[in-house]
C-alpha cells in the first residue's frame, strides 16, 4: 500500500476519453501506439510503475489539454505480444492534481502533480453506509434491460460497496464528463449518488420513468 511520501511529482499520463480508472481498481488496457511502448518501457524502471489516466478537457484553442484531476495506476501486470505491443492491468493507486505540464524530453506526456486531498484514496476500502442495495440492484436490473445487456447478478449481488460502485462507474457507457464527474466525486457515497443520476438520466432519455 503506497503514502503520498512514496509517490512521485512527476507522473507519465495516458490521456482517453471515456477511459477511467479508481482507487483499488483494476483497468486492462492495449498499448500499441510508439510513443506509449515507449512510455511503458521506461515505466517499467520505476520502482513505483505509475501510468496516470487523465481524461482530455479540449478548450477552444486548447485542443490538447487536460482535466485537473486524474488517477494514478500501477502496473501489476503486463505481457508482450510478439510484434511488440503490450497487454497490461493498472490497479489504481491515488487519484491526484495536475500542477503543470512538463514539455519535451519524451514523447509522452508527463504531469507535475499533487497527492493533497486525496489521502483517502490510499487507504482502506470505502463503505457506503447509507447504501439502498435492494434499490439499486432494480434500478440497475431496467437500466441493463433497457440496453439490452447481460450480467452475473450473482456476482454482483454479492460484490463489496465499492467494489460494485466502482466498477459500475468504470465499465458503464457514460460520456467522458460524466466519468470524471464519477472520478471527482469526493467519496463513495457521492459517487453512488452520481452513478445512479446518471443511470435515471439514461433511463428517462430511452423513455423509462425516474426511479421513486
Amino acid at each position: 500500500m503506497f503514502q503520498a511520501a512514496d509517490l512521485p511529482d512527476i507522473v507519465p499520463v495516458f490521456p482517453l476519453p471515456g477511459a477511467l480508472l479508481l482507487p483499488r481498481s483494476r483497468l486492462p488496457l492495449h498499448i500499441f501506439e510508439p510513443r506509449y511502448l515507449q512510455m511503458m518501457e521506461d515505466v517499467l524502471k520505476t520502482p513505483q510503475r505509475l501510468i496516470g489516466m487523465i481524461q482530455p478537457n479540449p478548450l477552444p484553442g486548447r485542443e490538447e489539454s487536460l482535466h485537473s484531476i486524474g488517477c494514478a495506476g500501477r502496473v501489476t501486470q503486463f505481457s508482450e505480444t510478439e510484434d511488440g505491443r503490450y497487454l497490461i492491468t493498472l490497479t489504481g493507486v491515488s487519484r491526484f492534481r495536475v500542477s503543470r505540464e512538463i514539455s519535451g524530453f519524451t514523447p509522452y506526456r508527463r504531469t507535475e502533480v499533487t497527492w493533497d486531498g486525496f489521502e483517502r484514496d490510499m487507504g482502506r476500502a470505502e463503505a457506503d453506509t447509507e447504501f439502498d442495495r435492494d434499490a439499486f440492484m432494480d434500478l440497475l436490473h431496467r437500466f441493463f434491460s433497457a440496453r439490452k445487456l447481460d450480467t452475473d447478478w450473482d456476482t454482483l449481488k454479492g460484490a463489496e460497496d465499492e467494489l460494485l460502485i466502482n466498477s459500475l462507474s468504470m465499465l458503464l457507457d457514460f460520456e467522458p464528463e460524466d466519468k470524471q464527474a464519477l472520478l471527482e466525486a469526493p467519496s463513495l457515497s457521492t459517487r453512488r449518488e452520481t452513478l445512479v443520476t446518471l443511470i435515471e438520466f439514461t433511463l428517462r432519455s430511452g423513455g423509462e420513468e425516474r426511479l421513486q
